[in-house]
């Protein structure tokens, strides 16, 4: 068909008063304000906030006065500051103890999962710990790890074990909130890595039984590759999260023993309501919202977040 016979049987098929550039700004209307509550949300509760803490990193203010400027004063201080430091390597400490065994649990759960149950039922169980609030499990874990009534302690005295101080001793203290994060968080990492699987096509893994692979090859081969989007998106996520742990900290050991659980969120809290340093704790909030983009930004870059080999 002639191009002018299409460009008129286009013309003849629009309603009444419809043109190109009428449809053009309906539809470009109609996509804003479906997403207009979550921009007002976002305007509100995190982009004139992130503008307000720049702000106030660049004064001196104890919440009682008025802020006095001081310019890039804060952040010469955080250089030099041992204690912002040591809180800098225990959050480091904390993203390389969780992430990897996190993200490998979870991992293992789903393959489990989707060979050996399907069950809505299991798959509910798997993610309950999840449903629970962060203070709820520091609580039930800081009465399960007490050295003294805990019912984890009367389980090692059973078997022979001494009594251990978890949550009171610099050398497990961080290693305890470790793993009551992870056994939180596993069961939704698993339930993402469900889903991922569910996606890959089946007929892949029957052309490779045919062609002799093992199922460890298989899982080199065609799962983990065909996982990537779902891994990104998990690594990605629990990074950000694991720099912000403070919930767990601020319930069960509130930074100590002996500041060695004193994450950076922590630290910043301390500075903030406890010593009335705000311009101090919004210069660490401000450094902490860079380092996240830069983190984010490699993960992305290295993980290769634009490209799927389903494709």
């Amino acid at each position: 068909m002639p191009a002018r016979a299409e460009a008129a049987l286009a013309e003849t098929a629009r309603p009444e008063g419809w043109s190109a550039s009428g449809r053009w700004w309906r539809e470009n209307l109609t996509g804003w304000l479906f997403i207009l509550p979550a921009l007002i949300g976002f305007i509100v509760f995190y982009f004139l906030p992130t503008i307000r803490a720049i702000e106030i990193s660049l004064t001196d203010w104890n919440l009682m006065r008025a802020p006095k400027f001081v310019g890039l004063d804060n952040y010469v201080k955080l250089m030099g500051d041992p204690r912002f430091w040591q809180s800098v390597r225990i959050t480091l400490l904390y993203v390389i103890y969780n992430i990897p065994l996190q993200t490998a649990l979870g991992l293992l759960l789903a393959v489990l999962l989707d060979r050996l149950s399907k069950s809505v039922a299991v798959r509910a169980i798997v993610v309950a710990p999840y449903l629970l609030s962060n203070v709820v499990v520091a609580l039930i874990f800081l009465w399960l790890l007490d050295p003294v009534l805990g019912v984890t302690n009367a389980f090692l005295n059973l078997v022979g074990i001494a009594r251990q101080p978890f949550l009171t001793t610099p050398g497990l203290a961080l290693i305890s909130i470790v793993g009551i994060n992870i056994w939180r968080h596993t069961g939704l990492i698993a339930l993402l890595f469900y889903a991922g699987l569910q996606a890959i096509p089946k007929s892949l893994y029957e052309a490779a039984k045919i062609d002799g692979a093992s199922e460890w090859r298989m899982f080199w081969h065609i799962t983990l590759p065909l996982l990537r989007p779902v891994l990104v998106f998990i690594v990605v996520t629990s990074v950000i999260g694991s720099f912000q742990i403070f919930d767990t900290i601020a319930v069960a050991t509130r930074g100590g023993p002996v500041n060695s659980t004193s994450a950076i969120i922590w630290y910043i809290y301390e500075s903030a309501f406890r010593f009335s340093k705000m311009g101090y704790a919004s210069a660490m909030s401000v450094l902490l919202f860079l380092v996240l983009i830069a983190v984010t930004l490699v993960q992305m870059r290295v993980l290769r977040a634009d490209r799927s080999d389903l494709e």
